[in-house]
């Protein structure tokens, strides 16, 4: 056992990083949602509308990411390894930067309409989010809810392996049927953010494996 484990199991944890782990995941569900909808509009004025509410949410997420750094930069006893507090913080921030960059994308490139790839990988960004948000609740006690932790984690594998394969199946339709050349390259990128979204969706979960399976 190396000193940083003894140490911990004689002192106070410190529980201040919850709130803002806790605060992240529901930052990133609120932008989820909000992708969601941005895909069911069909008014150049509602994505406008969207994008704007998502960066501010972005600009949130920002800071509470900093904020959770300066706790790290400070703390002597974390309730976990620094090094997994720091890459779950950076993770999940990873994804809301991602649902920002989408909308950012939709926002300047202004498709002409939208495939229905987009609203199926919102969708399933915003399960994977909801899930993220359970399983991060959840580590205020992480061993009692290990079965939590870990049945959320194996439904965020699962989403991603769908938002794979409605990728592919969007790809496949953007270039057999798509043929106004600044339209393909457009789709293209959106349905490459949205998957990617959901590739980083799935780190988050690595990272809480990684967290329960050192405290087991």
């Amino acid at each position: 056992m190396n000193i940083d484990k003894f140490l911990k199991i004689f002192v106070p944890k410190d529980h201040s990083f919850f709130p803002l782990f806790e605060s992240a995941a529901n930052n990133l569900v609120k932008a989820a949602r909000l992708l969601k909808e941005l895909m069911t509009k069909e008014e150049p004025a509602e994505h406008d509308r969207i994008y704007k509410e998502i960066k501010d949410i972005e600009h949130i997420g920002d800071q509470i990411t900093n904020k959770t750094y300066e706790q790290l930069n400070k703390s002597f006893i974390t309730p976990f390894d620094r090094e997994d507090i720091h890459e779950l913080t950076s993770s999940i921030d990873d994804v809301l930067d991602s649902i920002y960059g989408i909308s950012k994308r939709i926002y300047m490139y202004k498709p002409l309409k939208f495939m229905p790839s987009y609203e199926k990988l919102a969708d399933l960004i915003l399960d994977a989010s909801i899930e993220i948000e359970k399983a991060v609740i959840c580590l205020k006690d992480p061993i009692a809810h290990i079965k939590e932790i870990t049945a959320s984690c194996k439904t965020i594998n699962h989403i991603e392996h769908l938002a794979d394969e409605i990728y592919f199946e969007g790809i496949l339709n953007l270039f057999e049927k798509e043929e106004n050349p600044k339209e393909l390259l457009k789709n293209n990128k959106i349905l490459e953010m949205l998957e990617r979204c959901a590739d980083e969706q799935e780190d988050v979960a690595d990272t809480l494996k990684t967290i329960i399976i050192k405290m087991a």
